[in-house]
């Protein structure tokens, strides 16, 4: 690596820190079927409480993206791992789903306080020459973070004891530590300002933007949508359609989509921004193939190899997303077009996930998930279709 050891150390705690609360995001997600046992709810209500999370961090987005430049990374931080704190009590607390719905807000205010604070302050505090390997750090720590929250639950609720409750104390130990870490980080931002100084960025898209966003845009969605169905109602159909009753399991197959978008994105290095696009698109189509195949013929195998591919999908689509559109603004506006690309892909997260849930009642969760993998084929196949009459060349 760059530089000596020493200078790494403090990117790496800023590192470990975003992926303790990124963890917690995910954490509830092999879970879902006990507290459907437990409060008996239906597959729309697991889907509108993991959406609730997005909801979470859209709001953040919109109203506080750009706290941390005004009052500094840490306080900001600080303040997101107070949220994943009281996220993590309310799951421990939850004697209805009331508590769940809390639990998820909380997280995804926690979440969008981090992902671009502490995106930013993992590449401020690595050693002079280190930006590109701090930006795979950034990378990795976070996609990597949400794949070990489903993994670390699902482990301790097959194979500990308390399964609601013993993932959330230990992801609480964590944040603990996590707090006490950061607050031993030096700030990094040198010019602090008071919070009233913080003025809302909203999203915008200057007007040589949009032929890039669109594309970009629509690929960031669909990846995420994907990521959105995995994570909420995957659990549901290993269970009831596989009879994969292992929870451990199901936390490996959320987990091994997350970990597949790190090696997808580390692509985009490699085969350039304008080919990661249109390539993303089809690995996508690819996925959503995969997946159809999974629920109509009811194979395990099928629905692990969808998740891989779901995931290098994700991962070259939304770092080429993101490079395309920040090669194409305007450097006074990049960060209100990044954060326009955020709001839609967590829409994609949220969105598509309910309309899953509304559909499983009178169509069964077989019939929902392919009418949702026909709406995003057609929407992906649109999106690759243009980049390829229309190749991005901005940022290769």
């Amino acid at each position: 690596m760059d530089g000596d050891r020493s200078g790494w150390r403090p990117c790496l705690l800023a590192g470990a820190v975003f992926a303790v609360c990124m963890a917690g995001t995910t954490l509830p997600t092999p879970l879902y079927g006990l507290y459907q046992d437990k409060f008996g709810f239906s597959e729309l209500t697991i889907t509108v409480v993991y959406a609730v999370y997005a909801f979470g961090v859209i709001g953040v987005l919109l109203l506080a993206g750009n706290v941390s430049d005004a009052v500094g990374r840490r306080p900001v931080l600080l303040a997101g791992l107070g949220f994943a704190a009281a996220s993590a009590v309310c799951f421990l607390c939850a004697d209805s789903v009331g508590w769940l719905y809390a639990g998820r807000l909380l997280s995804g205010l926690s979440a969008g306080l981090f992902t671009g604070a502490a995106t930013v302050f993992v590449l401020e505090l690595a050693p002079p020459g280190g930006s590109s390997r701090a930006t795979f750090v950034a990378t990795a720590v976070n996609m990597g973070g949400l794949g070990c929250g489903p993994l670390l639950a699902g482990l301790l609720a097959q194979y500990a004891v308390w399964p609601l409750y013993l993932p959330f104390a230990v992801h609480l130990a964590l944040v603990a530590a996590s707090a006490a870490v950061l607050l031993r980080l030096p700030e990094t931002v040198r010019d602090l300002r008071p919070l009233r100084t913080a003025r809302p960025q909203p999203p915008s898209l200057p007007r040589q933007v949009r032929p890039v966003f669109g594309p970009s845009a629509i690929a960031s969605f669909v990846g995420f949508a994907l990521f959105g169905v995995f994570t909420s109602v995957s659990p549901s159909f290993l269970a009831q359609s596989l009879h994969v009753g292992n929870h451990a399991v199901s936390g490996l197959v959320v987990a091994l989509a997350f970990f597949a978008s790190t090696a997808g994105q580390l692509l985009v290095g490699r085969v350039g921004v304008g080919r990661s696009l249109p390539l993303g698109c089809a690995v996508l189509f690819l996925a959503l193939a995969l997946l159809a195949g999974a629920l109509y013929r009811d194979l395990l195998s099928l629905v692990v190899a969808s998740a891989l591919v779901a995931g290098i999908g994700q991962g070259l689509s939304f770092r080429g997303a993101l490079s395309a559109v920040a090669g194409a603004s305007p450097a006074d506006r990049r960060a209100a077009v990044i954060s326009a690309l955020f709001v839609v892909a967590y829409t994609g997260i949220s969105v598509p996930v309910i309309g899953v849930g509304v559909l499983v009642g009178p169509m069964g969760l077989e019939g929902a998930g392919l009418v949702f993998i026909a709406c995003m084929a057609v929407l992906v196949s649109a999106a690759g279709a243009y980049l390829l009459r229309r190749p991005v060349r901005i940022g290769d």
